[in-house]
């Protein structure tokens, strides 16, 4: 065993930034509704409060544009974040991402920020209230919740169009399921349009609906994500009946904040003229010989983003220099692996190197 096995993992921790990230898994939650899953090529821990959002920078016909979107997974799932994002009639950016953003592609985000979370405002008793794809802040509460076994009263309230609109709908069973304390309703407007018939509450939330679920919610913290009309009547719901409103938190699910959007376009324009400063005599070339394709980056960039970038595949699975999935032959060059004890010394005296946390030194030749 290599003394290397004994290193601390080479790690980052995210901070609020600008940080590029690769689409590594795209789910198909609901009929217009995608999940999509994003690591960086070094690894990094993606803490952050469940409830906070997320800006993306993406460059749609030659045109600049941001848009935030709240992330849907848990900080218990480290290694990666994930954003769940429903298509809109007209919305330019939601259709785009659906219709273009694929597994391997590359995009720049920059967050995590956000004041809606539940680290923020700790309660023994919790109300979630969501409407359509406003679920997806309190689905990374919940998650969080769920994987930290939080000692936690929670009542979680959701509202759909129909039956096939429900999103997460298998996951939230599964976690309402197992654990006593953690209570789940859903509300459908009407009937699936396929036919399919609805048991559970029907209509649109209500006071008297909202009595029968959690009698005792004037005694929670609330946390609300919906349309603006859903959360107007919720706030109109707790008013009139006395609730008292510091211990209501909701998140519009609209743009990009106004101060959130002046620090991107800060950070944007500070990494274009970094970029530019970029003396492309300081890049590299790493060669991939089976597939007869190479490609130019920079030093701290690993081979396995230079793969990537090339559209190849090279396995890989913890993406620390563990597991050793991403094992690759060194024809020629040098390059600095800080790895974790996922290599032998003696592939390592035979020329392999793992291509997740190997940055080149010089030119590199790859059997790949």
């Amino acid at each position: 065993m290599s003394l290397n096995y004994f290193n601390p993992v080479t790690t980052q921790t995210w901070t609020n930034g600008r940080h590029n990230v690769r689409c590594v898994k795209v789910i198909q939650e609901t009929w217009d509704v995608r999940t999509f899953c994003f690591m960086a090529d070094q690894p990094v821990l993606f803490f952050f409060k469940p409830g906070q959002f997320v800006t993306l920078e993406l460059e749609i016909d030659g045109e600049p544009i941001m848009r935030s979107y709240t992330i849907s997974s848990s900080p218990s799932v480290p290694y990666s974040f994930s954003i769940t994002v429903k298509r809109l009639p007209g919305g330019r950016v939601s259709n785009w991402l659906h219709d273009n953003l694929q597994i391997g592609d590359e995009l720049v985000v920059h967050g995590p920020v956000g004041d809606f979370n539940v680290i923020d405002y700790p309660a023994d008793k919790v109300l979630m209230l969501s409407g359509g794809v406003g679920i997806t802040p309190l689905m990374s509460m919940t998650r969080w919740f769920f994987d930290t076994n939080a000692n936690v009263d929670l009542q979680f309230v959701h509202s759909a169009r129909s039956p096939r609109d429900i999103i997460f709908h298998r996951e939230l069973e599964h976690i309402f399921s197992r654990i006593p304390d953690f209570r789940m309703h859903i509300v459908c407007e009407r009937d699936d349009e396929n036919g399919v018939a609805w048991a559970g509450f029907r209509g649109y939330l209500a006071q008297a609906m909202l009595e029968l679920m959690a009698p005792d919610y004037l005694e929670r913290e609330i946390f609300c994500c919906g349309p603006t009309p859903y959360m107007n009547a919720v706030k109109q719901v707790l008013k009139s009946h006395g609730f008292d409103m510091s211990h209501y938190h909701e998140e519009v699910f609209g743009a990009t904040p106004a101060d959130v959007r002046a620090d991107v376009e800060e950070l944007a324009e500070q990494a274009e003229a970094e970029m530019e400063a970029v003396d492309t005599a300081d890049m590299l070339q790493v060669e991939f010989s089976n597939s007869g394709k190479s490609i130019r980056i920079l030093p701290e960039e690993t081979v396995h983003s230079a793969a990537a970038k090339l559209g190849l595949h090279i396995p890989k699975a913890c993406g620390m220099g563990i597991c050793g999935t991403c094992k690759v032959k060194k024809l020629s060059g040098d390059v600095n692996m800080e790895h974790n004890g996922g290599i032998t010394e003696d592939d390592e005296a035979d020329g392999y190197i793992l291509s997740c946390c190997s940055t080149p030194k010089s030119h590199v030749a790859i059997e790949f």
